[in-house]
């Protein structure tokens, strides 16, 4: 009976593995540049010296089904939420969210005590490709951010009115580019935080800001609660025809930055509620906080089940996967002898 149970456990770690190597490949077939990443059509498509899964933790594609976003690497899902006139529609590569109160929340902290993602409040990179299907009316609608536990916001990306895509940095300024958006363009965007206290965000390869992390209330905890992608769960405000698409969305357990220039923007602009001209050269991602070097952070090795260790903590964080896999081989091997 134990071997039995221990064969079909052997199949599931197999089955796992196959599926990790299977996806490795898919996503080994994008780039990420400064124009979206999008399918490799030759053999500069992408830099040479980057290898696009490693650090790798994270990958929300074209499974979805339901309110479950499914992470292609067996980790953690996403959840689909939708009001009464909202649609949350799958695509081939992503989901398209119509409405502002069409949204997908990928937890960190509020996974629960066991948080696969809980490098995240140390070190992270969310790179997504999106594009816009109409303008908002009036105001501006979340795209992209990280909301704390407490629910105050770390860091979001938005886009309004006239066009404009709207910053919230880290340490609690706002921003308004001064290039404009286009409806049906692809965008590739990224928020990362280096060390628990560096944020950045960038738009198709620009920073639009990078700072320190603004101070928090000592009773307020500084943990992150989750992402979102294509609302944060406000109320649609009249907004219900605006949809935006988002594609290929991939979490990284450590800081990425991209050799695109520092994004022009106008004045701080009021943050938004909860807040406590495109370049055509492609961007080659280099390590943060090291100059014109590529590849100078350590990964791990196996990019989906090994963390690497977070800022100075010298913590290793991992997605736990792995040491259920190799407990399990060693059970099996055990019972075989």
């Amino acid at each position: 009976m134990v071997s039995v149970l221990l064969t079909e456990q052997l199949q599931q770690v197999k089955d796992v593995l196959k599926t990790w190597k299977e996806v490795d490949e898919r996503v080994s077939k994008l780039c990420l540049t400064s124009s979206a990443a999008v399918s490799k059509s030759t053999d500069t498509a992408c830099s040479t010296t980057f290898k696009i899964t490693d650090g790798l933790v994270g990958f929300l594609s074209g499974n979805f089904s339901g309110t479950t976003w499914k992470d292609e690497y067996l980790g953690v899902n996403a959840t689909v939420t939708k009001g009464t006139n909202e649609v949350a529609t799958g695509y081939l590569d992503g989901v398209k969210f119509t409405g502002r109160g069409a949204w997908a929340e990928w937890p960190v902290g509020s996974q629960g005590e066991n948080q696969l993602y809980h490098f995240a409040n140390y070190n992270f990179t969310l790179v997504a490709t999106v594009s816009i299907d109409g303008v908002p009316k009036e105001g501006s609608i979340p795209l992209m951010g990280v909301r704390l536990d407490g629910g105050k916001k770390l860091m979001e990306l938005l886009y309004g009115s006239g066009k404009k895509w709207q910053v919230l940095c880290s340490d609690g300024t706002t921003k308004r580019l001064k290039s404009t958006w286009d409806t049906q363009t692809q965008y590739q965007v990224a928020i990362l935080l280096q060390n628990g206290k560096q944020g950045s965000v960038y738009v198709d390869g620009q920073r639009v800001c990078e700072s320190a992390q603004r101070g928090l209330e000592n009773t307020e905890s500084k943990g992150i609660s989750h992402f979102y992608i294509g609302g944060d769960g406000g109320s649609a405000g009249g907004q219900g025809d605006v949809s935006v698409t988002v594609r290929n969305v991939l979490l990284y357990n450590r800081p990425l930055t991209f050799s695109g220039p520092d994004a022009e923007v106008e004045k701080d602009v009021a943050s938004p509620a909860g807040a406590g001209s495109r370049t055509k050269t492609g961007g080659e991602i280099k390590t943060e906080g090291k100059p014109a070097t590529t590849q100078q952070v350590p990964t791990a090795s196996s990019s989906h089940a090994v963390g690497e260790a977070a800022g100075n903590a010298g913590t290793m964080h991992g997605s736990g996967l792995l040491p259920s896999l190799l407990l399990l081989l060693g059970l099996w091997g055990f019972a075989a002898l």
